[in-house]
């Protein structure tokens, strides 16, 4: 359960702010939207492999 204490004289727009941070962080939403369709481990692996290729590719780019 994420517990946000809203401080004096602070607008409801920050602490709404400060709770979509924290409840990002938690990482609940990627959890479900992953869970909604089950993934063979061979292809997670596959993806996982082609994300890290890809991330090379644009550090290489960069320098």
């Amino acid at each position: 359960m994420i517990i946000i204490n809203v401080k004096d004289g602070e607008s409801l727009d920050k602490a709404l702010k400060r709770f979509k941070k924290k409840f990002e962080k938690t990482g609940v939403l990627r959890e479900l939207r992953s869970r909604q369709a089950y993934e063979k481990k061979s292809v997670a692996r596959r993806n996982v492999v082609k994300r890290a290729v890809y991330k090379q590719t644009l550090n290489q780019d960069i320098l």
